[in-house]
């Protein structure tokens, strides 16, 4: 029997009625391990621990706030192989890019150690005479956080490092199909000394979980990464308890390349942004907007350098792209292929490689239209549309051309356009020259339309959904 791993409700690790498998994407015969899987009063019960430490913990100060995150840092980065090779082996990333993301954990909480010994407040004359102001940060209280399974470290780190830091208490749902990495978070931030309650872990579903989290009295924010109907979920069910929500969902990014750009260079940009990660990045670029006088040149070089891409098992050395996340997922992306094709797309790769894993070659579809439903709707997968345009406003017409704006490229070597266009793209964030996925930690995250709601994630704007403002006053006469 494979080892139970369990939830950590006020500082004990606890079973709950249920239980769930963690199997290998790479090979589902695999089984990594045996969950607890909680429920309503398991979340009522983390949610209780959490409202009674959260006081002690917010004013006990910034140092001892500050000193824990600084040791979960130095244990993730102990542990960054262990922790990685889950990572890898749950959800499928390789191996180098599951390092890469264990490490950037660690730069996470180590950010946020600085952080909490700097919340900044404001002091202002009253407009009546020995009257002082003071303007000042309180923590929410208690946070869930609700995380996908695509960055199953990262996100929970910039996620519970904030909240943390400025002295919120944290009830934590994980994705199911990534509770491994979850758990040795969790295990670290126990150890690492968090007093009891402070921090919960409650494993489960999202229908049971999740959604008891969004309805819990005693929870002020849900911060949640995931899909846009279940986003659109928790803000109509946080608004019966007013709670304080932020919500980062999907995208469908465009990358424009101009046929001023570096052919390498927009090649290298849109095969690590489309495909890297097995396209399973809310940044990915899903969208390749070319201009006309480039176009053919591109697609063959793309076409070239995509299909030479080494598709296998995530922790094989030599793998570039790992399996899709599970077998749903690979079923969703093979009707999107056939989608295309159905749309009247030319489909480049795409297809289900067999094996014992869930493997997918990645796939681009040319001659798309920006009306297409694969133009249009998130596949979270190793594919990309092709749209071929007639020059840079056309271009941006397109780009903007979408129910999302998470994130946008644009690859030229004209400053005029790459001006107009982080002026101009209806996007959170721009990247010129540079590919839609991968940004740094210490500054904002989050996009607009129907990709994002609330307050920013990451940097030092995380703050402001991770507390609220307080206004006093003080008579000195």
């Amino acid at each position: 029997m494979s080892e139970l791993h369990l939830n950590l409700i006020a500082g004990q690790w606890v079973g709950a009625e249920d239980t769930s498998e963690n199997r290998n994407p790479s090979d589902p015969s695999d089984l990594i391990g045996v969950y607890a899987s909680g429920g309503a009063d398991d979340v009522a019960r983390a949610a209780a621990a959490a409202a009674t430490a959260q006081t002690a913990w917010f004013e006990g100060g910034p140092q001892p706030r500050a000193d824990l995150l600084d040791r979960i840092a130095s244990m993730i980065e102990a542990r960054a192989q262990e922790i990685g090779t889950m990572l890898a082996r749950e959800e499928g990333k390789i191996l180098p890019e599951a390092l890469a993301e264990t490490r950037r954990a660690a730069q996470i909480f180590r950010f946020y150690a600085g952080e909490a010994l700097r919340v900044a407040g404001e002091a202002l004359p009253s407009v009546r005479p020995q009257v002082d102001i003071e303007i000042l940060r309180a923590p929410l209280g208690v946070v869930g956080l609700i995380t996908p399974w695509n960055f199953p470290i990262a996100i929970p780190a910039w996620k519970i490092a904030p909240a943390l830091a400025y002295g919120n208490a944290v009830v934590f749902k994980p994705a199911d199909l990534t509770p491994g990495t979850a758990h040795l978070l969790a295990q670290i931030i126990h150890q690492a000394g968090c007093p009891a309650g402070v921090f919960n872990l409650v494993m489960g579903s999202g229908a049971r979980v999740g959604a008891t989290l969004v309805a819990d009295p005693q929870i002020s924010g849900i911060s949640f990464t995931g899909s846009v109907p279940t986003g659109r979920g928790i803000a109509r069910a946080a608004a019966e308890t007013m709670k304080k929500v932020q919500l980062e969902m999907g995208g469908k990014n465009p990358m424009v390349v101009l046929d001023d750009a570096d052919l390498p260079l927009a090649v290298a940009a849109c095969l690590n942004g489309a495909f890297f990660s097995t396209g399973q990045r809310c940044t990915a670029s899903s969208r390749l907007i070319v201009q006309a006088g480039i176009h053919d040149a591109f697609v063959a070089e793309l076409s070239r350098q995509m299909q030479a891409l080494r598709v296998g098992p995530a922790l094989a050395e030599g793998s570039q792209i790992g399996p899709v996340v599970s077998a749903a997922q690979l079923q969703g992306n093979l009707r999107y292929v056939a989608l295309a094709r159905d749309e009247g797309c030319t489909v480049i790769g795409g297809d289900a490689l067999g094996g014992t894993g869930y493997f997918q070659s990645p796939a681009l579809f040319l001659g798309a239209d920006p009306a297409m439903r694969v133009a249009q709707e998130e596949i979270f997968g190793p594919c990309a549309a092709v749209i071929k345009v007639d020059d840079f406003d056309q271009a941006l017409t397109v780009a903007n051309d979408s129910a999302f704006g998470l994130s946008a490229g644009i690859c030229t070597g004209s400053l005029r356009h790459a001006r107009a266009f982080k002026h101009g793209v209806k996007a959170g964030m721009v990247m010129v020259n540079l590919p839609t996925a991968g940004v740094d930690y210490h500054v904002p995250f989050g996009g607009t339309k129907g990709s994002s709601h609330g307050a920013r994630e990451q940097g030092r704007h995380a703050v402001e959904f991770y507390t609220t403002v307080k206004t006093s006053y003080s008579y000195a006469g």
